[in-house]
């Protein structure tokens, strides 16, 4: 029978809060996975639906985090090989072992950039995060990527080799884009609330991440609750394009990040992270000016 939408929200509710422990985590494995942290949060939503329209429709609830991965596992790959993402693989044969497996942890790879682990084929790249960087077992791996624990030891040997010989490439600026971000935060920081409504679209869409959206005239009342808030923006360069980050209350970090998409000096796009902070426990970013 189809629950009302009182009762649905309500559902939606419940399995949010079950999973509430174990989704930064998802998303720790997802962002290395796509070498992004805005494209790894995409994944775990995606997760999450699939997860929890599958539950409604299961007798009882599977052991939740095993689950959770291996629907992620498969939602990643599903979205590397839709954006042609490197996915080739040369499966990790056994006998292609190149030294013996050392269960050892280096440090310097769970310290790696996101983007370095694009450099490893998939088997190597999940391999490598599920047991180095998030620590889960061998077995445990293996039943996430659906192979052996013999697999698993051949691609983390092969992994962890080729990860400590990649090299981060220096990113490009982009001036117009700064220009215009420079504005936003300039007025955002002066509370310049109709200024802001102002450099906003007719059409454009707002996507309060795991919360709401908006679109056209609605998206002028996001500004409302920032009135009473003492959040200040800055623009930075996160994972290589320009954002901007929040930091609330002279903190010394920022607690999330802001994507905003433009066309002819109107924002068209608002991507606002607010509700999901771990994005920035993992972003890799640098202060721009």
């Amino acid at each position: 029978m189809t629950q009302s939408p009182p009762a649905l929200a309500q559902a939606r509710e419940q399995f949010l809060g079950m999973v509430q422990e174990v989704r930064p985590e998802l998303h720790r494995y997802c962002a290395r996975l796509t070498g992004s942290v805005i494209e790894g949060e995409d994944i775990v939503q995606e997760t999450l639906a699939k997860a929890f329209y599958a539950m409604s429709l299961a007798p009882e609830v599977p052991p939740l985090r095993p689950w959770l991965f291996r629907i992620a596992h498969n939602t990643a790959i599903d979205f590397l090989r839709s954006h042609s993402r490197r996915l080739t693989d040369g499966s990790a044969e056994l006998d292609e072992i190149a030294a013996p497996y050392d269960d050892t942890l280096d440090p310097a790879i769970v310290r790696a950039a996101l983007a370095r682990f694009l450099a490893l084929p998939l088997v190597q790249r999940s391999a490598v995060i599920l047991k180095d960087v998030l620590g889960h077992s061998l077995e445990e791996t293996a039943e996430t990527t659906g192979t052996t624990v013999m697999a698993v030891k051949a691609a983390l040997v092969r992994g962890r080799s080729k990860l400590r010989a990649v090299e981060e490439e220096p990113m490009a600026p982009d001036a117009a884009i700064r220009h215009d971000l420079d504005r936003y935060s300039s007025l955002f920081n002066a509370r310049d609330w109709d200024g802001l409504r102002a450099l906003v679209g007719d059409e454009c869409k707002l996507d309060l991440v795991s919360k709401s959206q908006r679109r056209g005239k609605a998206v002028g009342m996001y500004f409302g609750r920032y009135e009473k808030e003492d959040v200040a923006l800055h623009v930075v360069r996160l994972e290589g394009r320009l954002a901007l980050a929040a930091y609330v209350a002279g903190a010394p970090t920022p607690a999330y990040f802001i994507l905003l998409e433009w066309e002819a000096g109107r924002v068209q796009s608002i991507r606002d992270f607010r509700y999901v902070t771990y994005i920035a426990e993992e972003a890799e970013f640098e202060t721009v000016g």
